[in-house]
């Protein structure tokens, strides 16, 4: 491996969900370490400036015969999975987490594959929600696969946990969840990310393994979150506090009018998504204590949320002067 992270051995890869935020950096960081990205992005959809130098493909990932098709003409030898449903519903998640990503694997068992990494998520480790349980049944197939498999379970992203950028920008108070110190997380920035599952294309010592990985610490909570942005935006901090109850509340109401309706199902889906991620932290689960340890999260990269929320300000800021 060389210092930047690149290796002399170079592969044809196929990334799903390349026109993604995430699978944008991916692209990049495999491209600048050589190998040749064959980037699968959905018919129909515009193509990121951010994917040229790789071969685009639009592929339906339902359509097993054709996504069999073009791995093997295109003579892939890795899979990297980037795709997640967008919503987290119960239909979306199964289509995309498992099915989509099942269809991918058979695809790729079929070709010359022999390696196939998956971006998963930390939070599958305590499931309680629709999209977790179709990750970890596609992690399951995955793992029984002809295939090296490589499992990659990032912490928090700083894309979400930017959605009060625009709020303090205008002097509004920062919304905690209760105190705000009921969660804590070790965000990665989606360059680290990417450089990490660059990586794992190359270090053999990465195959058969599942990989939780966080940025550099300390673990923060959403209350060091909150203080971060207002230091960023030269503000002295203000805070509402939300009830986490409500979203329990709201979920059981919802609940009610499920059987008969697909949009309440829905809702009080997401009312739970809301309250799990209020209540849980996006830490490794220590399988002996059944507590979240900031200290057995893995580190890794350089990047950190400050830095982001710093960029996010100075970029808005510049944005509404001109």
């Amino acid at each position: 491996m060389s210092e930047d992270g690149s290796s002399a051995g170079k592969r044809r890869i196929a990334l799903a969900g390349a026109s993604g935020t995430i699978g944008r950096a991916v692209a990049r960081t495999l491209m600048e370490d050589g190998h040749e990205v064959v980037a699968l992005v959905r018919k129909g959809s515009t193509v990121p400036d951010e994917l040229a130098g790789c071969d685009i493909r639009a592929v339906d990932l339902a359509d097993l015969p054709a996504l069999t098709a073009l791995i093997d003409e295109e003579q892939v030898e890795t899979v990297i999975s980037c795709i997640a449903s967008r919503s987290g519903s119960p239909r979306d998640a199964e289509r995309v987490d498992f099915l989509a990503n099942l269809s991918l694997l058979k695809a790729a068992e079929q070709g010359e594959c022999d390696h196939f990494i998956l971006l998963s998520a930390i939070c599958v480790q305590r499931p309680m929600l629709a999209f977790q349980h179709a990750k970890i049944a596609f992690e399951r197939a995955l793992k029984a696969s002809s295939l090296d498999h490589t499992i990659v379970r990032p912490t928090a992203f700083f894309k979400s946990l930017s959605g009060q950028v625009e709020r303090v920008r205008k002097g509004k108070p920062f919304l905690l969840f209760d105190d705000g110190e009921l969660t804590r997380c070790k965000p990665i920035s989606d360059r680290d990310l990417a450089r990490f599952i660059a990586d794992c294309v190359v270090e053999p010592e990465k195959r058969g393994r599942v990989l939780p990985i966080g940025g550099p610490g300390p673990a923060i909570s959403l209350r060091e979150q909150g203080e971060m942005l207002f230091a960023a935006a030269g503000r002295e901090p203000r805070f509402r506090s939300v009830p986490v109850g409500l979203f329990g509340a709201a979920a059981r109401v919802l609940s009610l009018g499920a059987p008969l309706s697909g949009w309440a199902a829905e809702k009080a889906e997401y009312a739970r998504i809301a309250r799990y991620y209020a209540t849980q932290s996006m830490l490794v689960l220590d399988a002996q204590t059944g507590e979240y340890s900031a200290d057995a999260t893995p580190e890794f990269g350089s990047d950190t949320l400050a830095e982001h929320y710093r960029a996010l300000m100075e970029r808005a800021d510049s944005g509404a002067a001109a």
